[in-house]
């Protein structure tokens, strides 16, 4: 729960730079990755996550610059990553000048829903958790090594014992 913009911070660090980790390993080849021919590619759901940055905390009346939840999928996995923590970057300091603990308990129309600031946070952050399970699952079909986020994925178990729990 986000009772504090304290709270929001800290996890949000960690999210965001587990979400950076991702970005980071992605090649642009295993943009095109998909699950089955209508899903959408490991690309577009990368994108989704940093244009979401502005669609959702630009609803707040947050003023920061990020990159528009219109603007067009680059062709490159740098340019993602580059665009996602440029705008997550943004946002944090944008929330650190502007909002205070009150801010939090403040309601905005969301979807036709008044949610508050803080609700608002928690489903941001959800959703980026959420779209990056499925971006793991696309970056092992396409043959990437995923990073551990709660912990060491199985690559990572293996570097550093030799054996990965089952």
């Amino acid at each position: 729960m986000i009772r504090k913009l304290e709270d929001f911070l800290t996890n949000w660090k960690h999210e965001s730079d587990s979400t950076f980790k991702i970005f980071n390993t992605l090649t642009d080849e295993s943009l095109k990755q998909k699950v089955y021919e209508e899903g959408r590619t490991l690309g577009k759901l990368a994108w989704h996550l940093v244009v979401t940055i502005d669609e959702m905390i630009g609803k707040t009346g947050l003023q920061f610059s990020a990159t528009p939840h219109d603007a067009p999928q680059p062709a490159t996995a740098q340019e993602m990553a580059e665009a996602y923590i440029e705008s997550s970057n943004a946002m944090v300091q944008a929330i650190k000048e502007q909002w205070t603990d009150e801010t939090l308990l403040e309601e905005k129309d969301m979807y036709g829903q008044m949610w508050t600031v803080a609700n608002i946070l928690h489903i941001l952050t959800s959703h980026q958790t959420h779209h990056r399970g499925q971006i793991t699952v696309l970056m092992r079909q396409a043959g990437l090594t995923v990073p551990g986020m709660y912990g060491p994925s199985r690559e990572e178990w293996l570097a550093f014992s030799g054996e990965a729990p089952e």
